[in-house]
């Protein structure tokens, strides 16, 4: 991790509990362990809503904008799925980001067409690239192969370190 330029990466999470240890989460979505977290010191999970305030329970989700956002330098987006819920996050993200830091860079990460497959999904992906491009200065619209995770890690990289 970026532990040496002092970087500060809050991870938000639809439920950071699960999102904590592979016992709690099911095939479809990804964890940190306690391990990683521990090592990575640095690095935080928050809950948030995800742009779907109809399908959020709790509160443990309430402030995650001023949590992270408010003097945060690049908002790095990794929302994964290409249903509405991707375009619904996105929006949720755009829409607090100029509210609360119109200037914060953005970097959003997609899968190449070819791996999309569909046109639903490509429209989708290109959706959230647009309303970022149009919203603010020096978006950065990765794309990346299916399955190459060390290869989006370092295009992701590649671009912080370019900031």
């Amino acid at each position: 991790m970026h532990q040496k330029k002092g970087h500060k990466i809050t991870i938000l999470t639809r439920n950071s509990f699960l999102a904590s240890a592979p016992n709690r989460v099911s095939g479809a979505f990804g964890w940190l362990g306690r391990d990683f977290l521990d090592f990575n010191k640095s690095v935080q999970l928050r809950d948030w809503d995800g742009g779907d305030l109809l399908d959020i329970v709790g509160s443990d989700w309430m402030g995650w904008q001023d949590d992270s956002l408010v003097g945060a330098d690049v908002v790095v987006n990794l929302v994964g799925g290409y249903t509405e819920q991707r375009i619904m996050a996105c929006e949720r993200i755009a829409r607090e980001s100029l509210r609360l830091n119109p200037k914060v860079k953005h970097v959003i990460v997609s899968l190449m067409d070819e791996d999309l497959r569909m046109k639903l999904k490509i429209d989708r992906a290109k959706k959230c690239e647009d309303m970022l491009s149009e919203n603010f200065s020096g978006v950065h619209c990765l794309r990346v192969q299916a399955n190459d995770v060390q290869g989006a890690c370092d295009q992701i990289v590649e671009v912080l370190d370019g900031l």
